[in-house]
């Protein structure tokens, strides 16, 4: 199922340079399988066509409060209450004061006013308009409301020359921030800890050992809990990733033994652990303080083994009580080698992937492989998006969360 699945959702571009974005915001988003429909302010309507957002929509654009429909009728007061979200993007000052304020005066703030729908408001202006104590009150205002959620500008190089905070997100966090808006509570009051991407282990100050994963799956399956309701705390290694739409926290590690660690004090305050991280096995016995220089290489390196994190949660406190996911990157013999480390480590489920020589693992876009639980559970998952694949692996194992401690 596509992120936003048989959403109704209502799109109110406001009269910021960033609304040229707006037509691709709307293709994005019905990629995501959302029903969109699309009203533009007066202002808005200097930046973006009204007829391209009819043509990537499908349906008409809404522009003036006077507006009638097939029966003669007013239709603003009906199309706020008709859709399950709305997304304010660009959310101007102007706009956001005038929401904050009450006001009803044009057609986008008069249906803002006139219903109840959880409203998603991305904010996109100058870094000096943003900075304004009097922007940040207003946004303050709204943020205090548990109706509107804000989704905070990214930073960078301005349409006004300015290099700051004021970007419009790009459609891909809008869109995780509108499926995190809309997320269900199925998990609320569940705490997920999630590990991702590699570890560096030092050979020298310049020098690591390292390994492929980008971090990308373990990040798409934080994603996923949070977006039915999950508490998360993400444990990464070094990654070159944001932090997804409602993770509750994020700590960044280098090595095995500051994952290790961080797990350890991690561990007693969650239910769900997902070791999606691609620890390394071992590491450089006698890390070098100072360069090794070629004339060096052939003394070699000795390395030594790395705790086994996934393999001693079995022995840690209160193991019953929590579910561990554990996964398996293998180049052959997928099933039985997974299904060999699912027993050994004492998992509850295990995901097995293929890498190596193959367009999915480590650094791609898709994923594909086999989800393995005790009592010879296997579920097949066909070659799919890593977020889907995430949200895949997150709906199988919902019943098993539900039920963990009853084992």
């Amino acid at each position: 199922m596509s992120t936003l699945e048989h959403k109704k959702i209502l799109l109110g571009v406001g009269g910021g340079i960033a609304a040229y974005k707006a037509p691709e915001l709307v293709r994005r988003l019905r990629d995501a399988g959302a029903d969109v429909h699309v009203m533009v302010t007066k202002a808005g309507q200097r930046f973006v066509s009204t007829l391209s957002l009819e043509v990537v929509s499908g349906h008409g654009v809404g522009v003036s409060l006077w507006e009638t429909d097939s029966k003669h009728e007013i239709v603003h007061t009906d199309l706020g209450d008709a859709v399950d979200l709305v997304i304010l993007a660009p959310a101007t000052a102007n706009l956001i004061a005038r929401i904050a304020h009450g006001f009803a005066d044009d057609l986008l703030t008069t249906t803002l006013s006139a219903s109840t729908t959880p409203v998603l408001i991305c904010p996109s202006m100058n870094t000096d308009m943003w900075e304004n104590p009097l922007v940040q009150r207003n946004i303050d205002t709204l943020s205090a409301l548990p109706r509107f959620s804000i989704l905070i500008p990214g930073k960078g190089l301005l349409a006004c020359g300015v290099d700051g905070a004021g970007r419009l997100p790009d459609p891909p966090q809008i869109i995780a921030a509108a499926a995190a808006t809309l997320a269900s509570n199925e998990l609320d009051g569940v705490r997920v800890l999630v590990t991702a991407g590699p570890t560096r282990e030092a050979i020298d100050p310049v020098r690591f050992l390292s390994n492929r994963s980008t971090g990308t799956m373990g990040f798409a399956l934080a994603s996923a809990f949070a977006q039915r309701g999950a508490s998360v705390t993400l444990i990464a290694g070094p990654v070159d990733l944001e932090t997804p739409i409602g993770i509750t926290e994020r700590i960044d590690v280098t090595s095995a033994s500051e994952m290790t660690n961080v797990f350890d004090t991690a561990w007693n305050d969650a239910d769900v652990v997902v070791m999606a991280a691609a620890v390394a096995d071992y590491r450089p016995a006698s890390p070098r303080s100072e360069k090794w220089k070629k004339s060096d290489a052939s003394a070699g390196i000795e390395l030594e083994r790395t705790v086994d994190i996934l393999g001693r949660t079995s022995q840690m406190p209160n193991r019953s009580n929590k579910l561990v996911v554990g996964f398996a990157a293998e180049t052959q013999d997928l099933e039985a080698n997974a299904r060999l480390k699912l027993e050994k480590k004492g998992l509850d489920w295990i995901v097995a992937n293929r890498v190596g020589g193959h367009a999915s693992g480590f650094g791609k876009g898709a994923n594909e492989g086999l989800l393995l639980g005790t009592a010879g559970k296997r579920v097949p998952l066909v070659r799919m998006d890593k977020a889907q694949f995430a949200r895949s692996i997150v709906k199988e194992i919902l019943e098993s969360i539900h039920n963990r401690g009853a084992k």
